[in-house]
């Protein structure tokens, strides 16, 4: 589905009131979702936005598909880098210019290449200001994280059906990703931050499920490999553990982030108990979540109950090893703004949409946890996911 054109205008129309207020002259964006979010093509290009004026989308490759795709009106071709001072002199935008880039994105030797070819420029940073205004998602973007979300809630059908003693985390993790591949899912999760990837799903069983990894996640699992150390391994699930599955659904490149545990007989009253916790704290957020109200404060809203049930340690990963959140934005990429955690200061507002998802871990047994992606409304949280909030016993 391509993105309507009233959408595209109303992104640009955000961003160039941003340039304005901040005193930048033009944007030069070249990180494929920033592209996706105000051009509609994700294909390799340099994308000016003026703060006043017509946008123009230099491509390099391929610029008969971003005509095809993009809403724009102004989509050329674009041999060299070469030409891009002559590209923005004619979009009217001076030598001696502001110029905003993507610098949490934009890797240095780039960057290096954009002073040499704007020696008297300003190059300061507008990736940081654009994340921000991606963080408000409009009605035609909850829809497809919606539509996301029913395309969630079939692969945990899947997960269910074929859930069986024996089975290993990776063949459940294979029935998962067929699911969603079935369903349309691109086959990728796009997270921003350096070194953070992520597989369609995790499937994490028995004592390893909480182990940490490289992921800025409170489960990592033990993998299959230290080249990639997280998410399902080759281990047989047992009887009576807890079997957590964290997925990213996708419609239109729109990821919902979903967890839900799983357990092949009765749970242990010490994971149980656990899991009610968990519950318990999703609801808390649910209903304090409202616009206006820090992203810390929630945090540290559930930080407290965690430790009143006695999670103190083991609340968000295994200390010293917890994560500081307890819940992030998601939208194009599954790391957004805003997020959930310690110290954060900046209010929710109406639109934002997060993934909530509170989990603990019990060293030596297990972990537990429950996700859902919800809006932020007047009211509090809306879920944008579905399915059963319980243990899903099989």
């Amino acid at each position: 589905m391509m993105v309507p054109q009233s959408e595209i205008e109303a992104r640009i129309e955000q961003t160039q009131v941003m340039l304005t207020r901040r005193g930048i002259d033009c944007a030069i964006i070249v990180q494929s979702t920033d592209l996706f979010y105000l051009a509609g093509t994700a294909q390799q290009s340099h994308l000016l936005v003026p703060a006043v004026g017509e946008p123009l989308l230099l491509v390099r490759r391929d610029p008969i598909r971003a005509r095809a795709e993009s809403p724009l009106a102004r989509v050329q071709s674009f041999a060299s880098l070469r030409n891009l001072p002559d590209s923005l002199a004619r979009l009217g935008v001076p030598a001696t210019a502001r110029l905003g880039l993507e610098f949490d994105v934009l890797p240095v030797m780039n960057y290096r290449r954009y002073e040499r070819l704007f020696p008297q420029a300003d190059l300061v940073d507008c990736g940081a200001a654009l994340r921000e205004i991606r963080a408000v998602k409009s009605p035609w973007e909850l829809e497809q994280l919606r539509q996301a979300g029913v395309r969630a809630a079939s692969a945990f059908a899947a997960a269910a059906s074929a859930l069986a003693p024996g089975v290993t985390e990776g063949e459940l993790a294979s029935v998962i990703v067929s699911t969603l591949w079935r369903d349309g899912h691109p086959g990728l999760l796009r997270m921003r931050g350096m070194n953070q990837e992520m597989s369609l799903v995790h499937v994490l069983s028995g004592p390893d499920a909480g182990i940490a990894s490289g992921a800025d996640s409170p489960l990592g699992g033990q993998g299959r490999t230290a080249a990639y150390p997280q998410g399902a391994s080759d281990r047989p699930i047992r009887k009576g553990e807890a079997v957590v599955i964290d997925l990213g659904a996708s419609m239109d490149g729109y990821t919902v982030d979903q967890t839900r545990t799983f357990s092949i007989g009765p749970l242990p009253e010490t994971l149980s108990s656990a899991y009610e916790t968990c519950r318990s704290i999703h609801r808390e957020i649910a209903s304090a979540a409202r616009p206006g109200v820090p992203c810390g404060q929630i945090y540290e809203l559930a930080v407290r109950q965690a430790s009143e049930a006695g999670y103190e340690t083991t609340f968000m990963g295994t200390a010293p090893m917890q994560v500081s959140f307890v819940g992030h934005g998601v939208g194009l990429e599954v790391d957004e703004l805003p997020i959930l955690g310690r110290g954060l200061e900046a209010p929710l507002d109406v639109g934002n949409v997060i993934a909530v998802e509170p989990k603990i871990r019990i060293p030596g047994t297990g972990a537990v946890g429950i996700e859902d992606t919800c809006v932020v409304t007047a009211g509090g949280l809306e879920a944008l996911t579905i399915g059963d909030e319980g243990v899903w016993e099989v």
